[in-house]
């Protein structure tokens, strides 16, 4: 495969998001943070639990045969043992990270998507990509992210309300009726996204984390075609900068409500 891809932190934030890719697999994973004023649990911190259980993912993809999900399962179970000793584990704000996973096993593509990153695959013969996403965790925060979204980002009032947004989803995560995501119980790969397709239907595949897919999914500035084309064309850090212009232009949310103003950013383009 031929790879390309760029990770920007928020500003003043260490980066959350971690990618890596061989010439036949790619990982991306979005940490979720712990808001200001919120316990975790883990002494270790979100970046550490994203770059550990990626670089685990991508190493085990390449070495080993196993169904993604079952390596999913395994690399959980392998970063969970590295930290259960000193970390709370059964906290609700343990550290957790959205997931992708692409492989190349021969004449097929694999992936696994679990949570909000999103996964687009620009297939031969379609004048539009096929868009993967797991927006569980979008239609339950859609419930409780009112209060949130009618005040303005940097506020004090909205720094509050943004904590209790995330600790309130807290009582959903990794349960029935709620979302899924990668943190301590291996048991949330079985509800990830999974699918292959023949390689030479694929022209292209890209995975964003959603602080570049807000882009499109947010703030409908671009259609994911659109996405895709400068990707293809421009390259990645071309539109994490579009995303930083939109973001620069609209810093208190008034345009498009959002629990961070700034978000990491991060976008891998590959062709298969």
């Amino acid at each position: 495969m031929r790879v390309t891809f760029a990770t920007e932190a928020a500003p003043g934030r260490p980066n959350e998001d971690f990618v890596a890719a061989t010439t036949d697999a790619a990982v991306l994973l979005d940490g979720a943070g712990t808001p200001a004023g919120s316990d975790s649990g883990c002494s270790h911190g979100v970046a550490w639990y994203s770059r550990t259980l990626g670089s685990t993912l991508l190493a085990t993809m390449v070495q080993r045969a196993g169904s993604l999900t079952e390596l999913l399962a395994e690399g959980i179970k392998t970063v969970s043992s590295l930290h259960d000793a000193s970390c709370d584990l059964a906290h609700p704000g343990s550290p957790s990270a959205t997931v992708i996973m692409l492989r190349r096993t021969n004449d097929a593509l694999e992936w696994l998507v679990l949570a909000d990153s999103v996964l687009l695959l620009d297939v031969a013969g379609a004048s539009e990509p096929v868009v993967i996403c797991d927006d569980r965790e979008a239609q339950v925060g859609a419930l409780h992210r009112a209060e949130m979204d009618a005040l303005d980002s940097g506020t004090d009032e909205h720094v509050s309300a943004h904590r209790r947004y995330v600790e309130t989803l807290r009582s959903y995560r990794n349960r029935d009726g709620g979302f899924w995501v990668a943190a301590a119980d291996p048991l949330a790969a079985d509800q990830a996204l999974t699918g292959s397709m023949p390689v030479d239907q694929i022209r292209a595949a890209v995975l964003l984390s959603d602080g570049v897919s807000r882009l499109a999914d947010r703030f409908h500035l671009r259609t994911w075609r659109q996405v895709l084309d400068t990707l293809d064309k421009s390259g990645p850090d071309q539109v994490i900068q579009e995303v930083r212009a939109a973001e620069h232009s609209d810093p208190q949310g008034s345009r498009w409500p959002r629990g961070k103003a700034f978000d990491d950013a991060t976008a891998l383009y590959c062709c298969p």
